[in-house]
């Protein structure tokens, strides 16, 4: 099958060939016909996100396609279904095998392109909302990066939710886009201090939970904008992991930190978390409800254009990588 290798010396891109992955008695064997771009898989590309024990080194974390083969032992699948997926590794390619119960049913109006930017954000957003974050209606929430593909999905779950909405974001263009999807309020990080602003439309109270992308730039702000007994989820660090801090902020107001992350999650995990988003999210996603935001779409052999794209933190959405 073709895959994208990477060159490990100049960290470029190619179409190459792999071998053909071989379906277990549980999995279903997926042709693929769409992936999406992730800042995992940049990561991955410069050697700083290394792929967990057991998991192929092609990188993409997410797929549409269509069921090729399926396992003896599974049930309720056939050849043919149109299905999506989070993964471990391996979405940059032309087939992968997928444990039977991670796969979702692409709703009918769902193109390809669409049903690949769905699993990775939606996942990650569902996991930290309401899993990790535990987003109740009336509640309020900080989403950082609001215009990524997870903040995205975060802010049209947490609309769903009936939580009160404050994004951030770098431009008058993303903050707009934030707004379509439900944000109640938006602040632009590049003119104002979020921590600030999040004291003035709280009035002083701050907010119950925070998803914040950046990391050690954003800490102490963060913990600022925090109530009491808030919840602070730290899913990425774009702007670095280390840092000093004050522990008596974090205990005066009993503060909970967690780090997260999907690709480290268990196989039964996952399987759990995919089980519990269909049941929340199909009937949302089959309406059009929420509803994955694309930014554009590339084919296979552009996939350094892709990347860089996705570095230049042009994209408002998802960036998807069509297979064929």
């Amino acid at each position: 099958m073709k895959a994208i290798i990477v060159d490990e010396l100049t960290n470029r891109m190619s179409v190459g060939e792999w071998e053909d992955p071989k379906v277990g008695t549980n999995e279903l064997l997926i042709d693929i016909k769409a992936t999406a771009i992730n800042r995992a898989d940049v990561l991955q590309k410069y050697g700083k996100y290394p792929v967990p024990p057991g998991v192929t080194p092609i990188m993409g974390l997410e797929m549409s396609g269509i069921v090729e083969e399926v396992g003896s032992s599974v049930r309720g699948w056939n050849k043919g279904d149109r299905v999506c997926a989070l993964l471990p590794g391996g979405g940059y390619a032309e087939k992968v095998t997928i444990p039977a119960d991670m796969a979702i049913k692409i709703p009918d109006d769902f193109s390809f392109e669409e049903a690949a930017a769905i699993p990775e954000v939606f996942l990650t957003a569902y996991l930290n909302l309401f899993e990790l974050g535990q987003l109740e209606k009336n509640q309020t929430v900080l989403i950082h990066a609001g215009a990524s593909g997870v903040g995205t999905a975060a802010i049209q779950l947490a609309r769903e939710a009936g939580a009160t909405i404050i994004v951030t974001a770098g431009s008058e263009e993303k903050l707009s886009l934030c707004k379509e999807l439900g944000a109640h309020y938006t602040i632009n990080y590049k003119k104002d201090n979020f921590a600030e602003k999040v004291s003035e439309i709280t009035e002083g109270k701050g907010v119950d939970l925070i998803l914040d992308f950046i990391g050690a730039s954003y800490f102490e702000k963060n913990i600022e904008s925090l109530k009491i007994e808030g919840r602070l989820i730290l899913i990425g660090t774009l702007g670095g992991s280390r840092l000093e801090i004050d522990l008596m902020s974090l205990m005066i107001k009993r503060i909970k930190v967690f780090g997260s992350t999907l690709r480290s999650q268990t196989p039964a995990q996952k399987e759990s978390l995919t089980k519990k988003f269909v049941e929340f999210a199909m009937p949302l996603l089959t309406t059009k409800r929420i509803s994955p935001i694309i930014d554009c779409v590339f084919q296979l052999h552009e996939v350094n254009e892709a990347h860089e794209k996705m570095e230049r933190n042009e994209n408002k959405g998802k960036i998807i990588l069509k297979i064929n």
